[in-house]
């Protein structure tokens, strides 16, 4: 029993530990062969490099140099600042990066494989800059989302936004990390002078933020929302008969006014929401409606339609 148990563990940490070394490989790889190519600035490290290396030509600083100091530096950043605890998590992403960004970046010459990776000389001219926005954005999205499925943390940008998110705590680390992509990608934009280029960048920011939220929902995704209301029967009913979804109905008491009502909780998808808040609006419009995102919606009787 106990080595069925210790074996069952060590594969879902080889498992975990997989996920966070091929999801780092992905974001390497978007980085290096399809956006540093063409200078598309997307957030990131990725992004912070092509801005530094472009803003001082004259220093020849190469994208490899800045990655590897970057992740080093933030990781020493983390340590100092957030204990030993979340150094452990991006440890494996720091040491990993840098050597895939390198080995991603000899990936995109054109004296290897026969050039299938280098895109700049495609004879398909500017397509291939859009083909590059778009697939580099979304090999970094999932590779996002198998670095925190396998318990990680892709390091860099992220160790920032949680410091940031853990010295003023009305700030979400998620909000940290999307202000700080932008910063990036305006910098980009005055860098690199070119509102085309800039515009494709934004656009391949948007193709890895979808990609992660596929790869982390896992395609089940759903809203879930909380209400308080007088009249919990004929919204409850309305939600069955209407919308085919059942609730689970809770008592509660009102911290300021004191009066007891009933908690309605429903889950629902994005296409429900409109008739949702009809039907509440409808029976009580003086409810209290709280509507937030699910990650994972699972059990029998759900569908996403």
């Amino acid at each position: 029993m106990k080595r069925k148990l210790f074996l069952k563990i060590d594969l879902r940490q080889l498992r975990n530990l997989g996920a966070v070394i091929l999801g780092t490989a992905l974001i390497a790889v978007g980085t290096a062969v399809f956006l540093l190519p063409f200078d598309l600035v997307s957030g990131g490290l990725g992004g912070i490099a092509i801005v530094v290396v472009n803003a001082f030509p004259a220093a020849e600083i190469s994208a490899d140099t800045v990655v590897t100091v970057l992740s080093w530096g933030f990781f020493a950043l983390g340590l100092l600042s957030l204990g030993r605890g979340f150094a452990v998590k991006t440890l494996l992403s720091t040491l990993l990066y840098p050597v895939f960004f390198s080995l991603a970046r000899l990936l995109s010459s054109p004296g290897i494989l026969a050039g299938f990776f280098y895109l700049q000389g495609s004879e398909h001219g500017q397509i291939a800059i859009v083909i590059a926005a778009m697939l580099g954005g979304a090999l970094i999205g999932v590779g996002c989302a198998l670095a925190i499925l396998g318990g990680g943390s892709s390091g860099g940008v992220d160790i920032l936004a949680v410091l940031i998110s853990k010295l003023c705590p009305r700030i979400k680390s998620s909000t940290a990390i999307f202000i700080m992509d932008a910063l990036v990608v305006v910098a980009g934009v005055f860098v690199i002078g070119d509102p085309v280029i800039s515009m494709l960048g934004v656009s391949s920011a948007a193709v890895s933020a979808f990609a992660m939220d596929k790869v982390l929902l896992g395609g089940e995704k759903g809203l879930v929302a909380e209400i308080i209301t007088g009249s919990p029967d004929d919204i409850t009913k309305e939600i069955i008969d209407k919308l085919e979804r059942t609730a689970t109905l809770s008592k509660v008491t009102g911290g300021y006014s004191g009066e007891n009502k009933t908690k309605v909780s429903v889950s629902f998808t994005i296409r429900q929401y409109g008739e949702l808040l009809a039907i509440v609006s409808r029976f009580d419009p003086a409810a209290f409606v709280t509507v937030y995102r699910a990650y994972s919606v699972r059990g029998e009787g759900w569908t996403d339609k």
